[in-house]
């Protein structure tokens, strides 16, 4: 499409908030356009359909708190099939090499410095979560590398007051054909000019200029959903500058967590969404979904400064380990069985460089400065702004409607 020469509101960013702004701003009467520096929308979510049928969601996957995620209602309207098969994140099928006794203790531990997080949330002064580690204590590498999961990395690089602000109602679901299939079809009405790549956003006249990689066009207001490293290494400039959104964005940078997918030949051998994790006494190891959803697939997961070691080495490095790890425990006729068919890179994505935000030790508040409008003018969504629900897709989707309808207050107010 041809970039117009001026539009009432534009949004930076095609993923779920971007996508959320414009879809409710769609009966306001503004004209909006959408930039997408990607060739397709989506953001960090992609659902890809790999062979046999088999579904890989690259990005998000989990309807997490699906009893308050929007996208269990849109996915129900736009006809996704939603499986409510539980993940069974904190067992290891087959009693293999982590036996029941170590799980327990391993889970208790685990509560206890959730605990202790929780109290030390109540403190004056915010703290990094890994002082809440009981010193010595045997579970400690494996609780960290929980965290690489659950925040892309090491305890020590993450805020005790943000930890313990994430909301999880235990509720998880998933979207049969993929949590990316839904969000691109949620996001299909939408307006959007792709392969345009923003490179500065100038406020300083009456009306907002905003250079892209296929010209210039103006705008009443805009939308900013761009994920925290673009505006934090400022590939995204504002001017006049906006040293405070910077600083937040750096406060917030992304974690990473990476995902592989890997055939299985004989599928019938293991059980349909049974899980192990490779291993427990080293921070850095992969969680392994067996035959997701009934899948002929087992579905690798790596977070933290070990994934972006695997990323690190190339392609191909992400199964091998996942491989490896999975023959230790299954058993060498295993090696022959697995064939790597998809795996995520994005802290190689430069549009993303990262998987999902966390704030470091101090940060916690600056959710709240980056999501804050700037002169009623630039507005800012994204799942780094989220105050409860950051590091999800539904996280996201709830901040772009809460950009939008700022958008149309700050409208309907002049």
């Amino acid at each position: 499409m041809t970039l117009p020469s001026d539009i009432d509101v534009a949004i930076i960013g095609a993923g779920a908030a971007g996508l959320a702004a414009a879809r409710t701003l769609e009966s306001s009467g503004l004209s909006v356009l959408i930039l997408e520096a990607r060739d397709r929308i989506g953001g960090r979510s992609q659902t890809l359909i790999l062979p046999g049928d088999v579904v890989f969601d690259v990005g998000c996957e989990w309807l997490h708190s699906a009893d308050r995620n929007a996208f269990v209602q849109i996915a129900h309207d736009l006809g996704f099939e939603i499986n409510q098969t539980r993940p069974r994140w904190r067992e290891q099928s087959l009693n293999i090499g982590f036996p029941p006794e170590q799980r327990e203790a391993f889970l208790a531990a685990m509560d206890a410095f959730d605990t202790r997080v929780a109290d030390a949330a109540e403190l004056p002064e915010d703290t990094p979560a890994r002082q809440w580690l009981e010193p010595g204590n045997r579970w400690n590498a494996a609780i960290e590398t929980i965290s690489t999961y659950i925040n892309g990395v090491e305890l020590d690089r993450v805020s005790t007051y943000d930890m313990d602000a994430y909301e999880d109602t235990g509720v998880n679901w998933r979207v049969r054909r993929g949590y990316g299939a839904l969000i691109a079809a949620y996001g299909a009405p939408c307006p959007v000019a792709l392969s345009t790549r923003v490179t500065l956003i100038d406020h300083s006249g009456a009306r907002i200029r905003i250079e892209t990689s296929r010209g210039t066009l103006s705008a009443s207001k805009v939308i900013v959903t761009a994920p925290t490293p673009l505006l934090a290494n400022e590939s995204i400039r504002f001017h006049p500058a906006l040293p405070e959104k910077v600083a937040a964005a750096n406060g917030l940078p992304l974690g990473l967590a990476d995902k592989v997918m890997l055939a299985l030949d004989e599928p019938d051998s293991l059980p349909s969404d049974g899980h192990f994790y490779g291993t427990t006494d080293r921070i850095g190891t992969g969680s392994y979904h067996l035959r997701p959803m009934g899948q002929p697939c087992i579905a690798g997961f790596f977070g933290g400064t070990f994934a972006r070691q695997l990323e690190d080495a190339g392609e191909g490095a992400l199964a091998a380990q996942a491989i490896d790890e999975l023959v230790a425990l299954l058993g060498s006729n295993y090696r022959n069985r697995l064939h790597p068919i998809g795996e995520s890179r994005w802290a190689h994505d430069p549009f993303a460089l990262g998987s999902y935000s966390h704030a470091m030790p101090g940060h916690a508040d600056d959710r709240a400065i980056l999501a804050a409008p700037v002169n009623d003018r630039l507005f800012f969504a994204g799942e780094a702004t989220s105050p409860d629900f950051f590091t999800t897709a539904h996280g996201a989707q709830e901040s772009g409607v809460r950009a939008a309808r700022e958008v149309m207050g700050k409208i309907q107010s002049t």
